[in-house]
């Protein structure tokens, strides 16, 4: 997917009919699986109330709606389509049994604004576009897809066989099988874009009818929930823990490094500079974008590459396609009666949707990082980061005793020890050493 020698037939300032807009708009929206499927985790692992749950899915549209016009407009000018990102999903799994959702979302609120205001793209004062190049290497943002969707595998599969939905274990797991062959069947066999871009959702749509034939499922209430209303901010409360906060600023430095990657792409294939100066002004308002986010009780947002993928494909890059399908976002994003539905959707469905999203997520990694020369220096950042973030998970509990509670969250989840290291150890062994051992060579095999 992240092919340098892309043609585009439509550039990045270019137009398009107001059909095709809308064509490829929807197939832009169709690749924003994880806009709703994320939240409807959340809600399943905190037992939230369908409710509950809708109010992250409507937030979640809201903020990608929001970050999407305004990168695809005149801040950022590329054609960037954002959406929640699975650091933010484990961020939020991570902290929200121990402080609450008000706690969590209000962390995230704030850790938003501290990045913002590290990113104001007003001469120098913005220093995160120059930061970011060091945190943005495919070792480093492909790295950590591989460890986050590694660590997803234990949520996926198991609710394969949820009774939560009403169904039985026979009738759950036969309901997600038939999810997952629909989603396989479209992705090979679909003709189409809008099949095969859409896989998972069709998995979805032929999930839940399977379920409805086979097992008790029923359409939500909408009499109490009102057809069009802005978000409730703050609608868990509002709190504030400086451990996670540094945990949302951990997931936030995550996103920044995998839209920074997105950027530089989407500026080479459309043959356009990208200055720190332009990275600050993306930056700043994906980070003001997933303030109001979190206030709404949505999860952070970043460059989703299934979207560049559907750039590299059809070769339609117009930056007003992507904006059109940023304004379908927040027109869902104002709806309720949308999130409630689909924070509905019976659990074993969903959950085998993920899977596959998951699988996704882990080899988008692997094929980030298939760009690596593997010398011994890249194995030395790369293994240690992976064995030991995969690790914190099974830590024995007499060694977790010793932890402070504010940091326990933090120890065991493997995507946050994993961008620690594999930052730390980029720049220690790639930046620093790697520069210290070329004179040494060079001297050691000079004739």
């Amino acid at each position: 997917m992240l092919n340098t020698s892309v043609s585009l037939s439509v550039g990045i300032e270019d137009k398009v009919s107001p059909t095709r807009t809308l064509m490829f708009a929807f197939q832009h929206l169709l690749a924003l699986t994880g806009i709703w499927v994320f939240p409807v985790i959340i809600g399943a692992s905190l037992n939230l109330t369908s409710q509950q749950t809708g109010t992250i899915v409507q937030a979640c549209f809201f903020t990608t709606g929001i970050v999407t016009i305004l990168q695809s407009g005149r801040f950022l000018r590329l054609p960037v389509v954002q959406g929640p990102t699975a650091a933010f999903m484990m961020a939020v799994l991570g902290s929200a049994h121990t402080v609450g959702l008000g706690t969590t979302f209000g962390s995230m609120f704030v850790a938003a604004l501290i990045f913002a205001a590290l990113s104001i793209p007003i001469k120098r004062l913005g220093i995160m576009g120059f930061l970011v190049k060091y945190i943005s290497p495919p070792i480093v943002f492909g790295g950590l897809l591989v460890i986050i969707g590694a660590q997803l595998a234990s949520i996926g599969p198991s609710g394969w066989f949820s009774t939560a939905s009403g169904g039985t274990l026979s009738t759950s797991f036969v309901a997600a099988l038939v999810t997952v062959l629909t989603i396989i069947g479209c992705m090979v066999l679909g003709r189409h874009d809008l099949i095969k871009r859409g896989a998972l959702l069709w998995g979805i749509v032929a999930g839940v009818l399977v379920f409805k034939l086979i097992s008790v499922w029923h359409l939500p209430d909408f009499s109490s929930t009102p057809l069009a209303s802005l978000p409730h901010f703050f609608a868990f409360g509002f709190g504030i823990s400086l451990p996670v906060v540094l945990l949302m600023m951990l997931a936030f430095l995550q996103a920044s490094a995998e839209a920074m990657g997105m950027y530089s792409l989407l500026a080479e294939w459309g043959d356009q500079t990208l200055t720190t100066q332009r990275v600050n002004r993306g930056l700043f308002t994906e980070f003001i974008g997933c303030a109001f986010g979190a206030a709404a009780g949505g999860l952070g947002t970043t460059s989703y590459p299934e979207n560049v993928g559907i750039i590299r494909v059809s070769g339609v890059a117009s930056r007003f396609v992507t904006m059109t399908a940023g304004i379908f976002a927040l027109i869902l994003g104002v709806m309720p009666q949308v999130g409630l539905l689909l924070a509905s959707l019976p659990a074993p469905v969903l959950s085998a949707a993920s899977s596959i999203l998951f699988g996704i997520i882990a080899l988008s990694g692997i094929q980030i990082m298939s760009r690596i020369h593997w010398d011994e220096l890249n194995l030395a950042v790369a293994a240690p980061a992976f064995i030991l973030a995969m690790g914190s998970m099974y830590l024995p509990p007499e060694v977790l005793n010793l932890i402070p509670l504010s940091l326990k969250g933090i120890v065991v989840q493997p995507m946050i020890v994993g961008i620690i290291l594999l930052i730390g150890l980029n720049l220690i062994i790639n930046v620093f050493v790697r520069d210290l051992r070329k004179p040494a060579f060079e001297t050691e095999t000079q004739p």
